[in-house]
């Protein structure tokens, strides 16, 4: 028998929009029929981008999902296709569809339905029962949906059916620890049913989260045949041999640098690219410190959008040191965005003239630290406002945990890159990007944030001398306890027994606790770990638990 050529898409189907959706499948099934493919494939909810959240509540949504799917099984045209969407009969499931011949063939629901990190598909969908199997030029393709792989029954139930082949389509999200566990996953279920997988998944950014793409094949025998790079849009050909139940990539691309760095680094881009053009903003607008958040923060706004999208503030104040200053202005100039210094001082003594009765007869202290913060948060989301240039704040994950950041100052924005990246892990990527510049020109001294920004102890300068270790153990220190109580749980008897100081873990546990309630008002960010603020760790604000 000759081998069956697939093409899959891995590509982005943003949430909401159903014609533009349907339109790019329309011509991924074009280009798909023109390779001499004979079944196209798409990720999970395709039709309706994922996760649709709330619209699945609109029966005018879920009407316009079912037509669109209707509309593009009349143009497959000799092609056939497996598109998902969400399938209203009363209740509402996430489904795939087999298109062929014209005709909507056969629908197979999502049996499995994901209700832990930031999946919510028990609030909206109801689970499938049956394991849908068709017929492909003479193989028998089982099909599945994401969640369905992770389990060991719908798989077995391919396979009982016939299933030399089984299809899972996917819309799983990229974290640092996931790609290892999704080929584990694949790898057995391929061993248990004797049946080779492949892998789609959907890539983009969707608010705080972001789809890797990654998609796989792996044989019957486990072997894993193809890996396609993280965050790269492309029409992905492959060929099945049903003999020995073989598939074998067709010139997949290759991604230049597959290390932790190199793939966080892209997760960020394409988060950040994807939020700004997909809300319609023209370009951003940072707030440049002179600091090492900021600078990584520019960095990867100018790879995201270019530079003239990109706009620098500096807004220095008494404290603002020259290396602050003469790093902002280098970063800015090497990278070419649009950049300005606006002096907060005379704004800030305003600030203090109309509070000073207010504030007499109390002694200075993180009041007027903060009140230099909101200053400079006032004026850059006025100049947001003004030039219709979205706001990125700069915090990172071990700031937001402790609250080592200003309500309505440094925490304004409507997007914040690095909300889910310690401050440790910032450093790195940043050294890495300077890395990647020097590689990429040639020049071992080329940079894209400063060498001497990199290298010096962080501060907010507030006042005088002030570093963060002035107020925070060590960053090596905090973001090991930090991951251990966030990601892992561990309580704190069990972090202590680990080697660390006492005293320190129930300082750093009760700041976690207690600032649960600046978290809450912070930007949404890209989900990068296993345990994000917000969407995925969702603690009470108010609680007797400590």
């Amino acid at each position: 028998m000759a081998a069956l050529r697939l093409a899959l898409a891995q590509f982005d189907f943003p949430v909401g929009a159903v014609a533009a959706n349907a339109a790019k499948v329309r011509d991924l099934m074009a280009q798909a029929r023109a390779g001499h493919a004979s079944l196209a494939v798409f990720p999970e909810l395709t039709i309706s981008g994922y996760p649709p959240e709330d619209l699945l509540l609109r029966p005018s949504f879920l009407a316009a999902c079912q037509d669109a799917v209707n509309d593009l099984a009349r143009d497959t045209n000799g092609l056939k296709a497996i598109v998902g969407f969400p399938h209203s009969q009363g209740e509402v499931f996430n489904a795939a569809a087999f298109l062929s011949d014209g005709e909507v063939m056969q629908i197979t629901h999502k049996q499995a339905l994901p209700n832990y990190g930031v999946f919510d598909d028990k609030r909206y969908f109801r689970p499938g029962r049956t394991t849908a199997v068709a017929v492909v030029d003479g193989v028998r393709v089982g099909y599945l949906i994401c969640e369905d792989i992770w389990q060991a029954e719908p798989a077995a139930k391919a396979a009982d059916a016939g299933a030399e082949l089984i299809v899972v389509i996917n819309a799983s999200p990229w974290d640092d620890a996931k790609q290892t566990v999704r080929e584990d996953i694949l790898i057995q279920r391929a061993k248990e049913t004797g049946c080779a997988m492949v892998y789609l998944n959907l890539v983009g950014g969707q608010d705080e989260v972001v789809y890797d793409g990654a998609s796989l094949l792996v044989n019957a025998d486990g072997r894993v045949a193809g890996r396609a790079p993280a965050f790269v849009d492309a029409l992905l050909w492959a060929d099945f041999d049903p003999s020995d139940r073989t598939l074998h990539p067709r010139d997949w691309p290759t991604a230049k640098d597959t290390s932790r760095e190199a793939t966080l680094y892209s997760a960020l881009v394409r988060g950040v690219r994807d939020y700004i053009d997909k809300n319609g903003f023209g370009g951003v607008l940072l707030g440049l410190s002179g600091g090492i958040d900021s600078g990584l923060t520019l960095a990867l706004a100018v790879d995201a959008l270019g530079p003239e999208r990109v706009t620098a503030v500096m807004m220095p104040m008494r404290y603002t040191s020259q290396l602050s200053l003469d790093g902002a202005r280098e970063q800015a100039e090497r990278l070419g965005v649009d950049y300005h210094v606006i002096s907060i001082e005379p704004t800030y003594e305003s600030f203090m003239t109309a509070l000073s009765p207010l504030f007499g007869g109390k002694k200075p202290d993180t009041t007027e630290e903060n009140l230099q913060s909101r200053t400079r948060g006032v004026m850059l989301m006025a100049l947001s406002n003004k030039h219709g240039r979205l706001l990125l704040a700069t915090g990172n994950k071990s700031e937001m945990a402790v609250g080592y950041a200003t309500l309505y100052g440094d925490m304004c924005g409507a997007y914040a890159p690095l909300k889910d990246v310690y401050k440790t892990e910032v450093y790195r990527l940043s050294r890495w990007r300077n890395d990647a510049e020097r590689r990429e020109s040639g020049d071992m001294t080329a940079w894209a944030i400063p060498p001497a920004v990199i290298e010096r102890p962080p501060s907010a300068e507030l006042r005088d001398n002030q570093t963060d270790q002035d107020s925070l153990p060590p960053y090596d220190e905090l973001d090991a306890i930090l991951a251990r109580f966030i990601e892992d749980e561990q309580s704190q008897a069990e972090i202590i027994a680990a080697g660390y100081d006492e005293n320190t873990v129930h300082r750093v546990v009760r700041l976690v606790l207690v600032n649960e309630f600046k978290r809450r008002q912070s930007a949404p960010g890209p989900r990068v770990t296993t345990r994000a603020f917000g969407r995925e760790r969702r603690y009470p604000i108010t609680s007797g638990w400590k």
